[in-house]
């Protein structure tokens, strides 16, 4: 299967870097470009491709409005969201996972961790670049923006005792491998557990699954260590 993919970015001469590197890959294509979030948000719906990788800074309708209207979007519910930027700070990876982004990354990232980047959050997993570790992530979902609206506790009343310890476990940033381990089961039965919760509570990917892990209470924030 072919990963369709859509580039949003305003300089013109990355999205053609990008789109080079991309359309080299036999299991990768690119569907569309944009220069800024506005008219990301037009072709996705106009191309409905795998991902949009997509910068967060841009004129006009900036990557972060464009994401959250596209993930909004039930009509795009397929389509993934890919940050790409060079300004990799805490509040924006807070707010990109807020807005629905299935995934985050540095501007000076490898041309090998971008396509594979390309294929986990393809795939359906979270992508975090290394900036934002655990703590990060416990940190600023603890502490929802002003405006946002949490998910009530009994949304969780669907998932077996099971789904919740695994979802639980992945809201701490544990790896399937890792939850496995801790659980006694294997990566594959951890797997499907998490795809059950996902489809249960209509989470696109194991990123929306983490943001509601934190929003419902079932994983509570702790402070960092020393």
């Amino acid at each position: 299967m072919t990963i369709r993919v859509l580039l949003a970015d305003d300089q013109t001469l990355l999205r053609a870097t990008f789109r080079i590197l991309i359309d080299s890959c036999e299991d990768m294509t690119v569907v569309g470009e944009a220069s800024d979030g506005a008219e990301a948000l037009e072709l996705t719906r106009a191309h409905h491709p795998d991902i949009v990788l997509m910068d967060i800074r841009m004129p006009g309708t900036d990557g972060l409005a464009a994401s959250s209207a596209i993930c909004a979007a039930p009509e795009l519910a397929a389509t993934r969201v890919l940050i790409l930027t060079t300004f990799e700070t805490e509040d924006y990876v807070a707010q990109a996972l807020r807005a629905g982004a299935s995934g985050f990354l540095g501007k000076d990232v490898t041309a090998d961790t971008l396509l594979a980047g390309l294929r986990t959050v393809a795939s359906g997993e979270a992508l975090l670049s290394p900036v934002a570790t655990r703590t990060l992530i416990t940190n600023f979902l603890m502490s929802p923006a002003p405006d946002a609206h949490l998910a009530p506790p009994q949304r969780l009343s669907e998932l077996t005792v099971r789904e919740r310890e695994v979802m639980g476990l992945a809201a701490e940033g544990k790896s399937n491998t890792e939850i496995a381990e801790v659980l006694t089961l294997s990566p594959l039965t951890v797997r499907t557990h998490v795809h059950r919760a996902m489809t249960k509570l209509g989470a696109r990917d194991r990123a929306q699954l983490v943001v509601i892990a934190y929003q419902t209470g079932l994983v509570r924030a702790t402070p960092p260590a020393p």
